[in-house]
């Protein structure tokens, strides 16, 4: 074996496929030299084993720089693809290979003890806001001017279970907390100490902790010689010591060669503020998997908000610091003392006017707000009063979304006197008003006031062309606020919508050493480069970006692929879904020929989810469509289980649903439970959003082709996700189908040029009249 094919070592299969063996050793040659493989893979490519093998032999090669591998994806399936390819990987390692070590990174909700048994108190609505105080209490009842030791508080909790055994509670037995599979050593109840509720997994990570030493040193378990470390493992190992999980993978975290996340934990600026920062350096080979979804994910991650609610505890926090001092001498009901006060600000350099001037600031940005949010109402949902469990979700914009200028709260705050100091300061005089609070009240926890501050600055910093700026209204209810106030029925926010958020991407991806940027859907790879600021990197850092495009590689006679030349479907041609047009009739009866002519499940993607309801309706009265209709509709994570199950249960149904739902990307349909797939229209969104237009213009100057950058080009790559849910191996057989003209034709609109080439050949155009003859003669042929 040659040192350029020792990749094999580590390849988990016995022989790799033509595409993985070009794929490996591109994206190994590129990482070498601190560029980024851009790879398009069909499904079959084996693009998780690729990426893994690459970036592996570079980690533990000597020569190399690389310590570890990031994997992100946007799919929870897909994060278990790269799980199941770590196992596979260590189960064929040569003998004498030391196992590579892997951590896949999930939230504290999923690996609390608590939070999963739904003991202590704490649920999915609590779990982050009850860990950091519980921890924040440990800590305190154990620190420097602590009262007791985290060993005690440990003994303490596990104490309980002794005092229940005795007093035979549950039948003589103790009662234990348990979860993973396994029993932890403390009650099911949040212990307390000195009326104090504390969490006892984490005083017993506390203990672990050595003086001197890195927190590694209080893993209990030998993670070196177990591979890959999934969250279910992680827990189970975990409380059988009684140690908290999430504090255990903080402290494994940055010793494993492989570690698999999302997004969040490379481009959320809170989070990798803190759990993941230290991942963030050119020691580490990203790999960014469904990277067609990175642009949208960062943008929203990199936008960001401030809400009602926040403004209003950031300007009581102010407040009940102030007063100590303006009130000096007189009772106050504040914790807080005018020394405390005084002295703190002096170190800060942050003046007591300062802090008045910012509290008045959020006073009257409160009630701007309001009177914005109740002028929209009475404009657009007359009687709104009266029906306000009734209101949709909804959004403001303060400015022309196609004309980047300052927006209309920046304006009315200049008109009102506050300028530029009282925004850019905003962000420091919360953060000191957080400090003497949480001294005074001597209680460390999350204040509002730095959050709000945070946000009015960068409100004040980031321009007006790439950045949009709103009010968003989402739907909510609370019961507290009056009946006729529009804070019963939202939660109101003022928002930044970073457009273009190729600079976010281009700068992460620069602090890397180099990657793998993958999906099954990235055509057209100009426009993905430009949009993810890659060509940024390759222009001005000199970094090499390599592309590599991989069609399917089953058997061609498995699958017939078509695109038929029915009217476009455009809201212009075929009208409201109750409307009987002529392009309503030629998809109906598309559908129907998809359906009826195909023995097995048939997926339906439309463009929402109002044409999902009416495609749904149109196939359920057409006699010669037998099987069961399913309606996917926007729903919650369970619901849509349910219906998944029952699609794949039974005999052959049709599913209709959104193409922007989550139903046509990152789901397995793998085996016999796919047979065809129809894509009608282009999926497009709505483009009469004011976010959207804002989106389109800031495109259009940085790019030149706002429409097919920002909405064209996102929309073939779902019809594309659709369409690659039916062949999932070798074996599989199915019918493809693509309804509209804009597939079918090279026109001004068309999309056609957006499919690989490979897809173009496939997809050969069809007059709506010859598809049912063309499925029925695929079908036959497979008799």
């Amino acid at each position: 074996m040659t040192a350029s094919d020792s990749w094999r070592d580590v390849f988990g299969h016995d022989e790799p496929y033509d595409e993985q063996v070009d794929g490996i050793e591109t994206a190994i040659e590129t990482g070498r030299d601190g560029g980024f493989a851009v790879v398009e893979g069909a499904c079959g490519t084996g693009k998780t084993m690729l990426a893994l093998t690459a970036g592996i032999e570079l980690v533990r090669d000597p020569d190399s720089d690389y310590d570890r591998v990031l994997v992100l994806t946007s799919v929870k399936q897909q994060l278990r693809q790269f799980e199941d390819d770590l196992r596979t990987i260590n189960a064929n390692l040569p003998d004498g290979y030391d196992p590579v070590t892997a951590l896949t990174l999930v939230g504290k909700a999923d690996v609390c003890p608590y939070n999963r048994e739904n003991a202590g108190g704490i649920d999915d609505t609590n779990v982050y806001e009850r860990c950091e105080s519980l921890r924040e209490d440990t800590r305190a009842i154990t620190g420097e001017a602590g009262s007791t030791t985290a060993r005690n508080l440990v003994s303490r909790a596990r104490s309980q279970q002794t005092g229940l055994a005795d007093s035979g509670v549950s039948g003589g037995g103790a009662t234990y907390l348990e979860t993973g599979g396994e029993p932890t050593p403390y009650p099911p109840e949040m212990p307390e100490y000195d009326d104090v509720e504390y969490c006892p997994f984490y005083a017993q990570f506390l203990d672990d902790l050595p003086d001197d030493g890195e927190p590694v040193e209080a893993v209990p378990f030998d993670f070196d010689a177990m591979g890959l470390i999934d969250p279910e493992e992680l827990v189970s190992l975990s409380v059988q010591h009684g140690t908290c999980p999430h504090s255990m993978m903080g402290a494994v975290l940055g010793h494993a060669e492989v570690v698999v996340g999302n997004y969040y934990h490379a481009f959320d600026p809170v989070t990798t503020g803190g759990f993941t920062g230290a991942l963030l350096d050119d020691a580490t080979f990203v790999v960014c998997d469904e990277a067609h979804m990175l642009e949208p994910r960062v943008r929203d991650l990199v936008s960001d908000a401030v809400g009602d609610a926040t403004l209003r505890d950031a300007e009581s926090e102010l407040g009940r610091v102030i007063q100590p001092v303006q009130f000096e001498g007189r009772e106050s009901h504040t914790t807080a003392d005018a020394d405390l006060v005084r002295a703190e600000l002096e170190d800060a350099d942050v003046s007591l006017s300062e802090l008045e001037r910012t509290r008045e600031f959020l006073r009257d940005l409160r009630e701007e707000l309001d009177r914005r949010v109740t002028a929209h109402l009475e404009r657009e949902h007359r009687g709104w009063k009266s029906r306000l469990a009734d209101l949709p979700d909804d959004e403001i914009p303060l400015r022309d979304p196609t004309e980047p200028s300052p927006d209309e709260i920046t304006e009315w705050a200049e008109k009102a006197g506050y300028h530029d100091g009282v925004w850019a300061r905003a962000e420091a005089v919360g953060g000191v008003a957080a400090r003497i609070l949480n001294e005074a009240e001597d209680d460390e926890k999350e204040r509002a006031a730095p959050a709000a501050g945070r946000v009015l600055g960068e409100w004040y910093r980031n321009d007006h062309e790439r950045y949009f700026r709103e009010i968003e209204l989402e739907r909510t209810w609370n019961d507290t606020e009056p009946e006729s106030s529009w804070r019963r029925a939202y939660n109101a926010r003022l928002a930044m919508q970073n457009c273009v958020p190729s600079d976010a991407i281009g700068e992460r991806l620069a602090e890397f050493g180099g990657g793998v940027l993958m999906s099954a859907t990235l055509e057209p790879l100009d426009v993905f480069e430009e949009v993810t600021g890659l060509n940024h990197l390759e222009r001005e850092d000199d970094r090499p970006i390599v592309e590599r495009t991989y069609g399917l590689n089953f058997p061609p006679e498995n699958r017939e692929s078509f695109a038929v030349d029915a009217p476009k479907f455009t809201y212009d041609n075929r009208g409201a879904p109750g409307e009987e047009t002529t392009a309503r009739r030629a998809y109906a009866d598309a559908l129907r020929d998809v359906a009826a002519g195909t023995a097995g499940n048939v997926l339906v993607g439309m463009p929402n989810y109002a044409e999902a309801e009416w495609a749904a309706d149109a196939l359920r009265a057409n006699p010669r469509v037998e099987k069961t209709v399913l309606l996917d509709e926007s729903s919650d994570d369970d619901a849509t289980e349910d219906l998944k199950a029952e699609f794949f249960g039974g005999e052959p149904k049709v599913l209709v649903t959104s193409l922007r739902g989550t139903l046509t990307e990152g789901v397995d349909y793998q085996g016999d439970r796919l047979r065809a797939a129809v894509v009608c229209g282009v999926p497009i969104i709505n483009t009469a959003s004011p976010r959207t237009k804002a989106v389109r213009t800031a495109y259009d100057r940085a790019f030149g082709d706002g429409f097919e950058y920002a909405l064209t080009v996102p929309a073939a790559r779902k019809a594309r996700q659709a369409l690659g849910r039916v062949i999932r191996g070798p074996e599989e057989v199915g019918v493809r189908v693509l309804v509209d003209s804009r597939y079918a034709r090279d026109s001004w609109d068309s999309v056609r040029k957006y499919l690989p080439e490979t897809e173009r050949e496939e997809f050969q155009p069809v007059s709506p009249d010859m598809l049912s003859l063309g499925i029925e003669r695929f079908w036959d042929g497979r008799a």
